[in-house]
């Protein structure tokens, strides 16, 4: 089993930066993939940012240059650098991972990030 915690959430100004975290822990061999979602009131869950076992990530375009994704050397946390945030990256954000025996339902407890104008 794969457990998964975020941190690094917080209050910030628009135009301020943020490093969230996601520390896994268990069989964290298994994962091949570990998404950033996250979720505004009212509105679905959405895919912001997603790195592979490989190193290839994938970004929502309304975040695409201003959030990077990576991982650390023992590839037991990953990261989420937010700059240049806006009260539209307002959210709930969770980390989500996905194994090698296909599972895709592991998600952290999720982290608040308030963008204030």
């Amino acid at each position: 089993q794969v457990q998964l915690v975020e941190s690094g959430g917080g209050l910030v100004q628009a135009g301020e930066s943020l490093r969230l975290s996601c520390a896994a822990s268990g069989r964290t061999d298994s994962i091949n993939a570990i998404g950033w979602y996250r979720q505004a009131p009212g509105k679905q869950r959405e895919l912001v940012a997603l790195i592979s076992r490989g190193g290839s990530t994938n970004y929502e375009d309304n975040v695409k240059g201003r959030f990077t994704i990576s991982r650390n050397g023992a590839k037991n946390t990953w990261y989420l650098q937010m700059n240049s945030l806006t009260p539209e990256d307002t959210a709930v954000y969770y980390c989500n991972a996905r194994t090698i025996w296909g599972r895709d339902d592991i998600w952290g407890q999720g982290t608040q990030v308030t963008v204030s104008s």
